[in-house]
């Protein structure tokens, strides 16, 4: 199983980081080893002072796939949930700044937090699921995929071109505004169509 990322997929977040606007999706990997157990706090590393919360939408991928045509791509995935792609960012801006790759600031141990997934025919549009994320009680993230620069159709057939997706195979489709550093004592509780998914325990 392999953990797949889309970065820059909503304007107002690229803007926020005054990143460029790509002309493709950007994608990144996690190791399966980033995947934080379920009722585990998070427990920021010692390698960062600047460890940012990203929540997104994820997709798991449910059969075996390579040059997926878009027009097919709804067939090669079932359920759909949030999480949370956890970021060292003063690790991945010194990376960046060094013409460096920064896989070590987006894919260490306990970086991604998934919910429970449901079945994408659960939504009554995917075309426009709304998510959350709360940060000690206030909205800090708030997200639609509607607001996608590439939807997740769109992802998962551009993916296939290069990585031959398999069954569980998970894939985070991007963050909106509103990232930013989590401190210790901190909670984090996760929405997806106005129902919390998950609760999470700064450490």
């Amino acid at each position: 199983m392999k953990i797949i990322c889309i970065g820059r997929n909503y304007v107002d977040h690229i803007e926020e980081l005054n990143n460029e606007r790509p002309a493709a999706p950007v994608i990144f990997m996690k190791p399966d080893t980033a995947i934080l157990p379920k009722q585990f706090p998070f427990f920021l590393p010692e390698f960062s002072n600047d460890v940012h919360h990203e929540i997104e939408l994820v997709v798991k991928i449910c059969k075996v796939g390579k040059h997926i045509d878009q027009k097919f791509a709804h067939k090669y995935y079932d359920e759909i949930g949030i999480g949370i792609d956890f970021t060292a960012r003063d690790l991945q801006s010194e990376l960046k700044s060094k013409g460096l790759p920064w896989e070590i600031a987006k894919g260490f141990d306990g970086s991604a937090i998934i919910s429970d997934l449901s079945s994408k025919n659960n939504f009554k549009s995917l075309e426009s699921i709304t998510f959350e994320l709360h940060k000690n009680g206030e909205v800090v993230q708030r997200g639609n995929s509607s607001h996608m620069l590439w939807n997740i159709d769109e992802i998962i057939s551009y993916v296939s071109k290069y990585f031959t997706l398999k069954t569980g195979d998970l894939i985070f489709t991007g963050t909106p505004a509103g990232v930013g550093r989590v401190e210790a004592n901190d909670v984090l509780e996760g929405y997806l169509e106005g129902e919390k998914r998950f609760r999470l325990q700064i450490k």
